[in-house]
């Protein structure tokens, strides 16, 4: 018998980008509903780098927060940072939405499952931080 153990993850490959592309076309819609209920464009999320400027709008944050997506380029300390300011990012959204801390680290725990709650759910957007 000539059994290649290799062979069982074959279909692997395929199966996984197929789940990805999926969860990637219902965070792409999540972030168009989202975008919407906050009085922006919702095809701004199929736009790279202005998505961006749009998403720290809806958080209530300065355009030129979008140089925090650059941080990531510095060895150790800029992931770092990155990770700190995308918190205060995400808490922004959270506070917009009229939801607290709480929330905020279900955000960035959980995004898959708490941004599709802000999309579906009765929130409603209501600029508690202003830019």
């Amino acid at each position: 018998m000539d059994y290649n153990v290799f062979q069982s993850f074959e279909g692997l490959g395929a199966g996984f980008w197929v789940a990805y592309s999926v969860i990637m076309v219902f965070m792409l819609i999540v972030m168009w509903i989202i975008f919407r209920k906050a009085g922006q464009p919702g095809w701004a999320a199929l736009i790279p780098i202005f998505n961006l400027l749009v998403y720290l709008r809806v958080a209530g944050r300065p355009w030129w927060w979008i140089f925090a997506f650059l941080l990531p380029i510095i060895p150790i300390v800029g992931a770092i940072l990155f990770l700190v300011v995308h918190i205060f990012i995400l808490y922004g959204i959270a506070k917009n939405f009229g939801q607290g801390a709480g929330y905020t680290v279900g955000l960035v725990l959980l995004p898959i499952i708490f941004f599709p709650i802000l999309a579906f759910g009765k929130y409603e957007w209501s600029a508690q931080i202003k830019s």
